[in-house]
């Protein structure tokens, strides 16, 4: 990994030269091995000089751990320029030399991170992020606190110079809401209502149950004395003044239209969305119509499957038998956490047989803040911190009463082994692949990988019953729904309540599941649909080279492929298992 005295003089370099390349300084020009990989060097430490605290999201070694970070629309701008820069310069190499190479697969990620974030600024984002999901501020911040390194006194007072920038943080948040409301960008008003409930929920739990206050351990009385007058004098106030902004004058203002086609350049964001999460270019009734064909094949799966063990070869009537009777659902939230754990260590003791690289790093199951729980996802996987640990299956517990185990045990082998900890971990611990492709992360490849490997979960052998395999079936289905909802909602004139009757119907999603879904899908357009169509291509390409290797196919030889150059863009990946087919 790169070493933060590494980026300090990487963005020196920067600053000084105004270009990545050498030659930028008057010196000879750069190979192009070489040309490309201080581009690349140039990305990563100014993405982390811009975007300090992502270095905790990515895995990435801390530059600033005592800044947050600064998402003005000038400084905003000013990354935008270098982004532009830095595409600029790497376009004039020419790739042709660099196939197969380790430099190939650096120019090929970094040109598609830099094209992607280009044509993805059509959404503006930043004018509209009011997100009850990850991508708002209270569902990621939290969670990095987490990860932060407070053990020593030094770590401490970083900490808390970083998190004394919250207030600032979230007065820019509201001065880029205002402008985007004078330019006709906003949220849909449910989500403004959903953020306000969190922020209600944020402000009415105990001080010292604030995530940012938790984030002292036991024995740092005195550090967690500071904390807790930071969350009262600072970070309160702060949340109570955003949350105001939202009920009393955002809210009265934002649109009733869930579509981001409401938004302006609505249509051309959706598109340009779609090819920054999934790295495909479908236009939205194409995604549609893949997704209803998936749907097809997997209720007739999941007819086979409810003839055999449920009674009944109706797919809705199986999936609401194991939604609705109490057999099928957890008795606690201990039992629900400890069935997640007990999938997560029977999938790592069976990854030698379908792996040959396996992680350092650990993973460990860890339910989401009380706060979150409503409005999270099923689960998230947070990867492991640069200066050792392991990584977590963040689990969402909320209601587990009311949960199915059916979907629990797929969930965690997408989240944890053989999915994204695997193949997060995996990038972050190779030695030879370029820091832009162990941090950085494409939804299209990631998502599709966790994806592929629910279904590779029972090729392992790792389901404990059918209940679990219809959840399997319930967990595809709903990422086919995903892409009937998603281009339905955004593009095609879907309401909100049309989208979560349909996820419903086909999947073992809870009614407040799948409202929490719907919502994500409605604050992020275009990211829900790289699930399916990843998977898609990884599937695609394993029966490629089956049908060509025959009994020469190796899957551990297969997966290692997959994953070796972490995450890829999927026509790059296409093209790399082809020439991995012929090499065989």
């Amino acid at each position: 990994m790169i070493t933060s005295l590494r980026f300090q003089v990487l963005r020196r370099a920067a600053l000084l030269c105004g270009l990545a390349a050498s030659v930028a300084c008057g010196e000879a020009p750069l190979a192009p091995p070489a040309h490309v990989n201080a581009l690349a060097d140039a990305y990563v430490a100014d993405y982390l000089e811009a975007f300090p605290y992502q270095a905790l999201v990515l895995g990435a070694p801390e530059v600033h751990p005592d800044q947050l970070a600064d998402h003005s629309l000038a400084r905003l701008q000013r990354w935008q320029d270098r982004e532009d820069q830095l595409l600029s310069e790497l376009l004039a190499i020419d790739r042709a030399p660099l196939e197969g190479t380790a430099a190939g697969v650096t120019h090929i990620f970094l040109q598609n991170q830099l094209e992607a974030a280009r044509d993805f600024r059509v959404c503006r984002m930043e004018l509209w992020n009011v997100s009850p999901t990850w991508t708002g501020w209270q569902g990621e911040l939290p969670l990095v606190t987490g990860i932060q390194a407070v053990g020593s006194a030094e770590e401490q007072a970083q900490a808390l110079a970083r998190w004394s920038q919250l207030p600032a943080y979230l007065e820019t948040e509201i001065t880029n809401l205002r402008e985007g409301m004078k330019l006709g960008y906003s949220a849909p008003q449910n989500n403004v209502r959903s953020v306000i409930a969190q922020m209600d929920a944020l402000l009415g739990a105990p001080v010292d149950e604030s995530a940012f206050v938790q984030m002292a351990r036991p024995g740092q009385a005195a550090f967690r004395a500071q904390l807790e007058a930071l969350e009262t004098a600072g970070i309160r106030p702060a949340i109570i003044r955003y949350r105001d902004y939202l009920r009393d004058e955002y809210l009265p203002a934002a649109r009733a239209e869930i579509a981001v086609a409401a938004n302006p350049d609505g249509a051309a964001c959706y598109a340009a969305a779609v090819k920054y999460h999934a790295t495909v270019a479908l236009s939205a009734q194409e995604i549609h119509d893949i997704g209803l064909a998936q749907m097809e094949a997997i209720r007739a799966e999941m007819a086979t499957i409810g003839e055999r063990s449920f009674g009944t070869s109706d797919p809705a009537r199986a999936l609401n038998l194991v939604k609705s009777d109490p057999k099928y659902r957890f008795a606690s939230r201990a039992e629900l956490i400890a069935y997640a754990e007990a999938a997560v260590e029977r999938a790592r003791q069976a990854l030698p047989e379908f792996f040959g690289r396996l992680p350092k790093a650990p993973v460990i199951v860890e339910p989401y803040p009380a706060f979150l729980e409503k409005s999270a996802p099923g689960g998230q996987s947070m990867a492991p911190p640069a200066g050792g640990g392991p990584g977590k299956y963040m689990i969402n517990a909320y209601k587990a009463t009311e949960q199915s185990r059916a979907g629990l045990e797929s969930t965690a082998f997408h989240e944890a082994y053989p999915g994204h900890h695997l193949q997060v971990a995996l990038a972050l611990e190779r030695e030879g692949l370029h820091p832009i492709s162990r941090y950085f992360f494409l939804s299209g490849f990631g998502e599709g990988w966790a994806l592929y490997t629910e279904r590779l979960a029972d090729e392992m052998g790792l389901f404990s019953s059918d209940v679990d395999r219809l959840g399997l079936l319930s967990n595809e289905a709903l990422r086919a729904a995903r892409l009937v909802v998603d281009s339905g909602m955004h593009a095609l004139g879907w309401t909100r309540q049309q989208a979560i009757d349909y996820v419903l119907a086909n999947t073992t999603e809870t009614p407040s599941r799948a409202e929490a879904e719907i919502d994500r899908y409605i604050a992020v357009p275009g990211q829900a649909t790289s699930y399916m169509l990843g998977n898609l291509e990884i599937r695609r390409l394993r029966t490629e080279a089956e049908g060509a290797l025959g009994a020469t196919f190796d899957v551990r030889a297969f997966h290692d492929a997959v994953l070796e150059d972490g995450s890829l863009p999927l026509w790059a990946l296409r093209e790399k298992i082809e020439r991995w087919i012929a090499s065989r």
